[in-house]
């Protein structure tokens, strides 16, 4: 056998069924759910029964979402600062176009959606034309959304509140779609978690299984050689930025229909929890490697600490602790799921 030979041959070789799951971007964020739910289900009974597994998953499901989205957007290498705070703004225009102006619920909604699409459409325009890092540039969006959220809500109500969505018409209908609840086994569960799971498998069709999701990997893992070949960058990264505004205003909605108020500082900060269940579910910082089944895990990882500590009667501020911890710990094992995949690769 020639050298030549040997060489086709070992690039026509299978990889095998265990090198194909160690070198899965989400294989770091299944081993620390396994052992987070293990850790507080040995510690609470109440943990593991079906009614605290419907505790644990509602924020999850949220949480899910807009992990899902980012993740998507982290593989095509951009990030956007702006996706928690703009959870608060559909919010505030739903309940504010419905109680004070008589809108429809399902036409307040319309009205939060263009307005978060148009947001995404802006931030993905400035950040594909001027070059700027979306950092950057969502970091700006993410200031003036915040300081319109807030002024706009002390000039219509004197507060920073906006309540009273149940009296609105069309309350109910939304509601029983996108937050109430259905039985499983005699369990109460939020109906989000179903679109959670919805929002996840289309994600990861999208990514795994169209030509939209090669593009994704491309322009994240490297833009110049992605142009050079035929791929729209530009088209795919408003697009991007438009899914996150879109999940934003999905998850905004959800809220407000579930607690019929909305504080005008609703969502800030979160957007850094979106983007730390992307990580642990196995997305990189620099773009091109992840998976949307990582963000969602990284997700339920989430929920589980965030009620677990409850559960067992921790300080609340012990879950920033863990928080930090998984994220170091995800940022490593990916390093290292990463240096293994380009050694398999070769």
């Amino acid at each position: 056998m020639t050298a030549a030979a040997g060489r086709a041959d070992e690039r026509l070789a299978q990889v095998g069924l265990v090198r194909r799951l160690l070198i899965r971007p989400e294989l770091g964020a299944v081993v620390g759910a396994v052992v987070v739910f293990a850790f507080f289900a040995s510690q609470s009974a109440v943990f593991r029964s079906p009614e605290g597994i419907a505790n644990w998953l509602d924020p999850a499901a949220t949480l899910g979402i807009m992990a899902v989205a980012i993740a998507l957007l982290m593989i095509g290498g951009e990030f956007d600062l702006s996706a928690g705070v703009l959870t608060g703004t559909t919010g505030l225009i739903l309940v504010t176009l419905a109680t004070r102006y008589g809108l429809n619920v399902w036409l307040a909604m319309l009205v939060g959606l263009v307005v978060a699409l148009g947001v995404g459409l802006l931030n993905g325009l400035i950040v594909t034309r001027t070059r700027l890092p979306s950092f950057i540039v969502t970091l700006g969006t993410f200031l003036m959304l915040q300081g319109v959220n807030l002024g706009v809500t002390k000039a219509l109500t004197g507060t920073v509140q906006v309540s009273g969505l149940r009296r609105a018409e069309g309350y109910e209908g939304a509601r029983a779609i996108f937050a109430g609840t259905v039985q499983i086994g005699g369990t109460p569960f939020r109906v989000a978690i179903l679109w959670w799971l919805l929002v996840t498998a289309v994600a990861t069709w999208v990514l795994m299984r169209s030509r939209a999701g090669n593009w994704i990997f491309a322009v994240g893992g490297n833009e110049q050689a992605a142009r050079a070949v035929g791929v729209p960058a530009a088209r795919t990264k408003i697009a991007l930025f438009m899914t996150t505004a879109f999940a934003a205003w999905f998850v905004g909605s959800i809220l407000a229909l579930r607690y019929t108020s909305v504080q005008a500082n609703i969502g800030i900060g979160q957007e850094f929890i979106y983007i730390i269940a992307a990580v642990i579910g196995g997305c990189l910082l620099t773009g091109g490697y992840g998976s949307a089944i990582g963000a969602a895990i990284g997700a339920v990882i989430f929920g589980m600490a965030d009620k677990g500590i409850v559960f067992l009667g921790w300080d609340a501020d012990w879950f920033k602790f863990f928080l930090g911890a998984m994220l170091l710990l995800a940022t490593l094992a990916n390093r290292l799921v990463r240096r293994y995949a380009e050694e398999v690769k070769h």
